[in-house]
């Protein structure tokens, strides 16, 4: 009888303590402690692309070769788009997928235990070799975080390096997305329908067939572009009958549903924090499901609007220019969701609410410069200039990071069971929001002006604006660290006001029916759902 007693005991002390020690995080197949790994790896990758970055404004202060020589500054530029990509914006989305959405939608874990710790480990190596290519004979690699062909065939050894991590990437990435459509698809709790899943989870579901269906496009052209280096074909190489701008067809036919990768689970996030802060229901639920899907649908016939200047036929540039244009419209119909939401609403500015509506203003700015960007004949003026960065930081800075930022204020106090400083998220907020803007609006204008981007140096009139744009890259870099030192650091320590299970007033969402912070083993047995799929019976 004992013995059975034992064993019970320690069944149950299984499921209800976390282990302890490093082997906890090794090993770790608990969905809540993966997605912690994420965050933390993410985040770690956003100071080290934000310290390539602010080497790029540092050198680009005053006219003149400063700090770095032009091989070098190409280098920091190539390294800082490819490391904020892959390595800060789509793992700190994975995390959040990984700790919210079993708590969402009532699951035990995630559907693929181990295979979640294994795509979170393989992210190791492959920004270990990313980092270390800096150190290898000729540098890291020099052509662009796009690695265009065929400046690719000329690079050293490092190009190698990088195209076998982005190899290990997209596998880290593509088991990620089949982890979360299984759990999504299989694991919700009974009486929760798709069409009453919380708008995070929906806009993950289609995020991650995006991803399943671009990765291997980008994992074919690094893979051409590697037999081109090595094994004598010619699939970009002009030499032996290859074509350079076949690569940018295929890269960009990736690339730019990646874009829509890095901002749809934001537009889930935001779809919360508004919705919570508001005190309402979400506007338009139905047709934001339908927008997230027509966006995902869309980003696949939109690809070659990076490319007007390629000498594409009339035709083409016709059909480009009008399917983004049309992309414009779900996006616009998201816009109008949020302020539909917040119209009328009993409203409180919280730091979650207040980088929401943040988001809502720069993405917004974003989306019209991208807009204008649409235009063949406009963006025959605009390509390759500042005009480009400034319009690509408002959408993936202000957009997919401020989200973020969002969400990590808005579910901190459920993670970690204590309140931060709303002081300090504040500051952290008005601090981000101004240095941002101080640093990317004036690269509108800069862009207007002429500057062509990934050049080291410029000529006189282009001084004060990148004076101003230093100033404020350097500003903006310090805001992060202040908000992991004296934000997210208090928090993981216990330190401040034990948070209550649900601290904001307005939320709805089966997270905020378990204990704060989460239990390290949650909805073992599935929760019995109310008639709106939000909140626990008994």
């Amino acid at each position: 009888m004992s013995a059975v007693l034992d064993h019970h005991d320690a069944h149950d002390h299984d499921h209800h303590h976390a282990p302890a020690g490093w082997r906890r995080w090794v090993f770790a197949t608990n969905h809540k402690d993966i997605g912690t790994l994420y965050l933390l790896f993410s985040f770690a990758m956003l100071m080290v692309g934000g310290v390539l970055a602010l080497g790029i404004r540092a050198e680009l202060f005053q006219p003149g070769l400063q700090l770095v020589n032009p091989e070098l500054f190409n280098q920091l530029t190539t390294m800082h788009g490819i490391i904020m990509v892959f390595g800060a914006i789509m793992p700190a989305f994975v995390g959040f997928a990984n700790w919210m959405l079993p708590l969402q939608i009532g699951a035990s874990d995630m559907a693929f235990a181990r295979m979640n710790n294994f795509s979170f480990w393989l992210m190791i190596p492959a920004a270990v070799i990313i980092v270390l290519s800096f150190f290898m004979p000729g540098g890291a690699p020099a052509a662009g975080w796009t690695l265009y062909a065929p400046l690719t065939l000329q690079m050293g050894p490092s190009m190698d390096a990088a195209i076998f991590a982005m190899h290990i990437l997209g596998a880290s990435s593509i088991m990620g997305s089949i982890n979360i459509i299984v759990t999504i698809l299989n694991m919700r709790a009974p009486g929760m329908t798709l069409m009453k899943m919380p708008m995070f989870a929906w806009t993950w579901l289609i995020t991650a067939y995006l991803l399943i269906a671009v990765m291997p496009v980008l994992a074919g052209a690094i893979t051409m572009t590697l037999t081109d280096r090595h094994f004598g074909t010619s699939f970009f190489n002009p030499a032996g009958g290859g074509d350079p701008v076949m690569y940018q067809h295929i890269f960009w036919f990736f690339g730019h549903p990646e874009v829509y990768i890095m901002i749809l689970p934001a537009f889930g996030i935001v779809s919360h924090v508004v919705s919570t802060f508001s005190r309402k229901k979400l506007f338009g639920y139905a047709s934001m499901v339908y927008a997230t899907g027509s966006i995902a649908i869309l980003s696949f016939v939109v690809w070659a609007h990076h490319m007007f200047t390629t000498g594409m036929p009339v035709t083409g540039q016709l059909f480009f220019m009008y399917s983004t244009m049309l992309i414009a419209v779900p996006t616009g119909v998201k816009i109008f969701n949020w302020i539909a939401t917040m119209w009328k609403g009993s409203m409180t500015f919280e730091t979650p609410m207040l980088w929401a509506v943040g988001f809502i203003f720069v993405f917004t700015m974003g989306g019209f410069t991208g807009l204008m960007l649409s235009m063949a004949p406009i963006d025959i003026n605009f390509q390759d200039t500042y005009y480009v960065v400034a319009h690509f930081h408002y959408v993936l800075v202000a957009g997919s990071l401020f989200a973020m930022f969002a969400g990590v204020y808005y579910w901190l106090p459920k993670w970690t069971g204590v309140m931060y400083s709303e002081t300090r998220g504040k500051l952290h907020f008005w601090w981000s929001m101004i240095s941002f803007n101080v640093t990317f609006f004036p690269m509108h204008f800069l862009g207007l002006a002429g500057m062509p981007r990934r050049y080291a140096d410029y000529p006189m009139q282009f001084a004060d604006f990148n004076m101003i744009a230093s100033v404020g890259a350097f500003f903006f870099g310090f805001a992060q660290v202040y908000f992991f030192l004296f934000v997210v650091l208090p928090a993981m320590r216990g330190k401040g006001q034990p948070a209550p299970q649900k601290p904001w007033e307005g939320a709805v969402g089966l997270e905020w029916e378990v204990p704060s912070p989460a239990p390290h083993h949650t909805f073992e047995n599935p929760p019995k759902l109310d008639a709106t799929a939000t909140r626990v019976i008994g």
